[in-house]
């Protein structure tokens, strides 16, 4: 849940830096629960406000966590746009997201598993 919260309360709208594959994945997995819950008690109520409400408010940081999380493995977070094309799109996506941290500093910034070694 801190991955969660640190990537709303400290990096809303930050599109520099990496972020690691724990930092996205952990938010990924939030988002999704959330959602889920949300999706559950729109359902009970009869509407759709509570997860376009969510969806919405949260749009801005996932797409920011995203650019960070490519930025960690050397690619630009304009990468996220492939994901326009149907099934391969978001197949070559998610591999870039789950691909492995760059172990030196990049031109994105320094490893961010550097500091916690």
């Amino acid at each position: 849940m801190e991955h969660f919260v640190n990537a709303i309360k400290l990096h809303y709208a930050d599109f520099t830096g990496r972020a690691t594959r724990t930092q996205y994945w952990m938010y990924t997995l939030f988002y999704i629960l959330i959602y889920i819950g949300l999706g559950v008690i729109d359902y009970i109520i009869g509407m759709n406000l509570l997860t376009a409400l969510f969806a919405l408010a949260l749009l801005i940081p996932s797409i920011a966590i995203a650019a960070r999380r490519l930025h960690d493995t050397n690619r630009s977070g304009w990468w996220q746009l492939i994901a326009i094309i149907p099934l391969i799109g978001a197949i070559v996506l998610i591999v870039f997201l789950v691909s492995d941290t760059q172990p030196e500093d990049n031109q994105y910034g320094p490893n961010p598993k550097a500091g916690a070694l």
